[in-house]
């Protein structure tokens, strides 16, 4: 039978007796803060690991004033990109001993991203990692907040707050390079959001959509080649695998020639494979298709999907260190963090 003192739970007071140093002394070992020999603060460090004391991570925010929780804003959750950030974003939280409150909201609604910043509740959360969607109507002023605030994703945040997310131009030029070195001529794209202005999209500087587009047109232009606007597959803000194979189907229907496809997402991508092969396409002999994000089902598909990796291991902990350093003052000068993707080559590409 377990007795009173066995179940007890170690406090520091018992660590800083067991190793004949004062509380300060061992506060500051915990911390790794302060000064001492470096044999008194093995001593501390041993009696720690002997007497199993545990960090009371609760109490220690309450005495700093904070809640050690962070909030991840997500338009939803549905997209296996924004489930796997949110995942991600967790895993790095705990591993840096904090937790995640995520929270969706309503797209380009009254109840959008806007709404959730004017009313960020500091009581129940330390800051905020928000993932913004393109349709969001947010301004300068909507990121000048009284909070500590970290935007991922391809919106821009006009150098107000932190901005991490990958280089979705160079991501778009590497996808389209990878089709033409291996024979491709004559790319359809597939995830186009109205209108095809080519000039506009050559100057685009946020949107995954835009900054994608422009990746493919530039890319396209080095080789001396165009996209032909016929090509140009319009999905409107639908990123589904039924908007893949419907578009795609379009693009069956025009007669217009094409032999490589460069989907925006893997859903894309994965309905633009249906379609083609219903059709008797050969893949990757007469089209290759690449997609983005590298989503788990892109490699167990009967065409394992070539894609661009989404590179959300590097995203979250990313974002999550810059809001942990906003949150205790260590981060204080708005950045963009961002970094290249790399092509995962699957079956669907030669």
């Amino acid at each position: 039978m377990t007795n009173n003192a066995e179940k007890r739970r170690v406090t520091l007071r018992d660590v800083a007796q067991a190793a004949g140093v004062s509380l300060k002394t061992a506060s500051n070992v915990i911390n790794g803060s302060g000064r001492m020999s470096a044999a008194t603060r093995r001593r501390v460090e041993s009696v720690i690991e002997r007497l199993g004391y545990q960090v009371n991570v609760a109490a220690r925010n309450m005495s700093r004033g904070r809640t050690g929780f962070i909030t991840l804003a997500v338009p939803s959750l549905t997209p296996p990109y924004l489930a796997e950030l949110a995942n991600r974003t967790i895993d790095a939280a705990r591993q840096r001993g904090c937790s995640v409150y995520v929270t969706t909201y309503a797209e380009g609604s009254a109840k959008g991203a806007r709404d959730l910043l004017r009313n960020f509740n500091s009581t129940v959360s330390d800051g905020m990692i928000l993932s913004m969607s393109e349709i969001e109507d947010i301004t300068p002023d909507d990121l000048r907040v009284g909070f500590p605030l970290v935007v991922v994703g391809a919106r821009t945040t006009w150098g107000i707050v932190d901005h991490v997310t990958p280089d979705d131009v160079h991501a778009a030029a590497r996808a389209s390079a990878y089709l033409y070195d291996r024979g491709a001529t004559r790319l359809a794209v597939v995830g186009m959001r109205g209108e095809y202005d080519e000039a506009a999209l050559t100057r685009a500087v946020e949107g995954n959509y835009r900054l994608r587009m422009r990746g493919v047109i530039e890319e396209t232009r080095r080789r001396g080649l165009m996209i032909d606007p016929r090509l140009v597959g319009n999905t409107d803000q639908d990123w589904t695998i039924g908007a893949g194979a419907r578009v795609t189907q379009r693009l069956l229907d025009s007669g217009v020639p094409f032999d490589g496809v460069v989907a925006l997402n893997d859903q894309l991508a994965i309905g633009a494979i249906s379609v083609l092969r219903a059709h008797g396409v050969d893949i990757p002999g007469d089209v290759q298709v690449i997609g983005f994000d590298n989503t788990e089902e892109a490699e167990y598909l009967q065409i394992p999907l070539t894609s661009m990796d989404s590179r959300l291991d590097w995203t979250a902990p990313t974002a999550v260190d810059r809001i942990l350093g906003r949150i205790d003052g260590s981060v204080t000068t708005p950045e963009l963090l961002t970094t290249e993707s790399h092509v995962v080559a699957r079956a669907s590409t030669r």
